[in-house]
C-alpha cells in the first residue's frame, strides 16, 4: 500500500498558494508605481507642485496694525502785526553819546555837536504818495547851529595850507572862489553859509572829515526831520510860538541872522525852522532842502517842510554852465553837518 502520495500533494498544492500571494502583491506594487510615474509626467500636475512650493517658501506677512487717527492740530494764533521798519539801523548802544566841541588844528575856530538819542521814528513818506513808515534810527551827532562863514572861508580860501604849499592828488576839491561878496552883506562871522550848492556842501563835509579825522556828512532827511521834532510830533507852529525859535518872513528883516539867537528845540538844536533852509539827502536820494527860511511866511516853515531844487535859485548866474558850487539866487539856503559815531 502506498501512502506518501497523498501527503506530496498537499505540500505542493501549499507552495503554489504562497507563491500566488506573492505574485499579487509584487503585481499590486508595480501597478501602483506605474500610475505614480504617470501622473508625474502631465504637465498640469507638475505646475500645481512648483506653485505649491513657491507659496510654502513665502513668509507669512505680519497683521498690519490700524492707522493710527491724526490728532486734531491747535489752532494758531495769528502772529501780532508789527511797524514795517526801513532800513533799520543798529541797536542803540548801551552808553549815549555826549555832546562835543570841535577844534580845528591851527586855529581858533571851533563848532558845537549835540547828541541826538536814537530811537523809533514814524514819518510820511515825502516821494511815495505819503506812506507811512517807521524806522529805527541809531544815535548821532548834529550840529548845534547850521555852518558858519567863520570855518567854510577857511575850506574855500584853503587857509588850512602854509603859504605857497599847493595839495596832493588825493586833496577834496574846492569851490570856486565866488566873484561877488558871498555872504551879500547880511553879516559874516558867527552868520550860516548861504547861496550854497549841494556838491559845496557835500566836499566841504569831506574835507571837514579829512581835517579832524572824524566821519562828518550831510544829513538824511529823516534823520533831519527826525532830530527837528525832538521826539514830538510835527504840530504847526502859531506866529507867537514861531518867533520864539525861527527867522521867518515876518520878523526876518529880509535877510539871515546870527546862528543861536532863537530859543533851541528841545535836543537843544538852534535854527532847525527858519533863518536858512538847509541842504539834506533826500529819501530817493536827491538832494532836498528842509526846514524853511527867513524867505517863507509862517505856514509855510515846520519840520516837515521840503524845498526841491528849482532852476530860479540860480538865474542870475552868468556862468556857462551856471555853477554847481554856488546858487547865485539862493541866498537863503545853508547847511548843517551831521556825525557819525
Amino acid at each position: 500500500m502506498i501512502v506518501s502520495g497523498p501527503r506530496c500533494s498537499r505540500k505542493a498544492s501549499s507552495v503554489t498558494s504562497s507563491d500566488s500571494h506573492r505574485l499579487a502583491r509584487a503585481s499590486l506594487s508595480l501597478l501602483v508605481a506605474t500610475a505614480a510615474l504617470t501622473l508625474l509626467s502631465q504637465p498640469s500636475f507638475a505646475k500645481a507642485t512648483k506653485a505649491s512650493v513657491k507659496t510654502a517658501k513665502k513668509p507669512v506677512a505680519a497683521a498690519k496694525k490700524p492707522a493710527a487717527k491724526p490728532k486734531p492740530r491747535a489752532a494758531v494764533k495769528p502772529a501780532p502785526v508789527k511797524p514795517t521798519v526801513d532800513d533799520a539801523q543798529d541797536a542803540t548802544p548801551a552808553e549815549p553819546l555826549k555832546p562835543y566841541t570841535q577844534e580845528i588844528a591851527n586855529s581858533l575856530i571851533k563848532f558845537d555837536m549835540t547828541a541826538i538819542p536814537g530811537g523809533m521814528f514814524t514819518y510820511t513818506d515825502p516821494v511815495k504818495n505819503g506812506a507811512s513808515h517807521t524806522v529805527k534810527l541809531k544815535p548821532f551827532w548834529m550840529g548845534t547851529t547850521e555852518m558858519t562863514w567863520d570855518l567854510y572861508d577857511r575850506y574855500v580860501y584853503a587857509k588850512d595850507l602854509e603859504p605857497g604849499r599847493k595839495e596832493g592828488p588825493d586833496a577834496v576839491a574846492r569851490p570856486s572862489r565866488p566873484y561877488v561878496a558871498p555872504d551879500r552883506g547880511f553879516g559874516h562871522t558867527g552868520y550860516p553859509i548861504i547861496s550854497e550848492g549841494y556838491q559845496g556842501a557835500t566836499k566841504f563835509c569831506e574835507w571837514l572829515s579829512k581835517a579832524t579825522g572824524k566821519k562828518y556828512r550831510l544829513p538824511t532827511e529823516i534823520e533831519w526831520e527826525y532830530a527837528c521834532r525832538a521826539g514830538r510830533p510835527d504840530m504847526p507852529l502859531s506866529g507867537a510860538d514861531l518867533d520864539k525859535v525861527a527867522w521867518f518872513d515876518a520878523n526876518s528883516d529880509s535877510k539871515t541872522h546870527p546862528v543861536a539867537q532863537k530859543a533851541a528845540n528841545p535836543w537843544g538844536l538852534y535854527d532847525m525852522l527858519g533863518n536858512v533852509m538847509e541842504w539834506c539827502q533826500g529819501a530817493d536820494g536827491k538832494p532836498i532842502a528842509r526846514g524853511g527860511s527867513w524867505v517863507q511866511k509862517a505856514n509855510q516853515i515846520g519840520c516837515a517842510a521840503r524845498f526841491p531844487f528849482v532852476p530860479a535859485w540860480q538865474q542870475t548866474d552868468p556862468q556857462y554852465p551856471k555853477s554847481v558850487w554856488w546858487l547865485s539866487d539862493a541866498n537863503f539856503l545853508g547847511f548843517r553837518v551831521v556825525c557819525e559815531p
